[in-house]
């Protein structure tokens, strides 16, 4: 599993639970950080959306890390959320070229070492997308709820769990 942190982090850790372990135990969960969201200080601290996604924490493919190779492996992305798919579509597209880059160093054809790829989210807004994932990616797409396009609050991005609760059970 590969996590886009920090929404796909606890997710990526819940559904690890409820998967089957391979012979080499417990599925890992690696993390790449990603950010399309900026804080706008004027407004209290609420979101908006960015207009590019920056990375601010990758995979390391160097030869001293080759355990972490993902050719040949059935890759699970995690995220909180897909609400205009533009991470998402950014994450799927590097992690590919990533796949591409190191079956070339190790002498393969693209796509020769069958790595293949997935999402999973907890919430698929349904509005229209600003990217579009490729087909063998939306074959393996899964979607815990599919929603209306509205705001959510994680509990783990709460500044005050207690009123968040409370809020939440409000709203139930």
């Amino acid at each position: 599993m590969i996590a886009i942190g920090g929404g796909g982090f606890i997710p990526a850790r819940m559904l690890r639970t409820f998967l089957k372990k391979t012979e080499r135990g417990n599925i890992p969960i690696q993390a790449i950080g990603l950010s399309l969201y900026e804080e706008l200080a004027n407004a209290g601290g609420e979101e908006k959306p960015g207009t590019q996604v920056q990375k601010t924490q990758w995979l390391n493919f160097g030869a001293s890390h080759s355990e972490i190779s993902l050719l040949g492996r059935r890759i699970l992305i995690v995220d909180e959320v897909d609400d205009t798919r533009t991470t998402l579509a950014y994450a799927v597209e590097e992690l590919k070229k990533d796949v591409e880059a190191e079956e070339i160093r190790r002498g393969m054809k693209p796509g020769e070492s069958k790595t293949t790829f997935g999402v999973f989210v907890l919430h698929n807004k349904l509005k229209p997308k600003k990217r579009d994932l490729p087909e063998d990616i939306m074959k393996n797409y899964f979607a815990a709820v599919e929603m209306p396009d509205q705001w959510l609050v994680y509990p783990w991005d709460a500044l005050d769990i207690e009123s968040h609760t409370e809020l939440a059970n409000k709203n139930a």
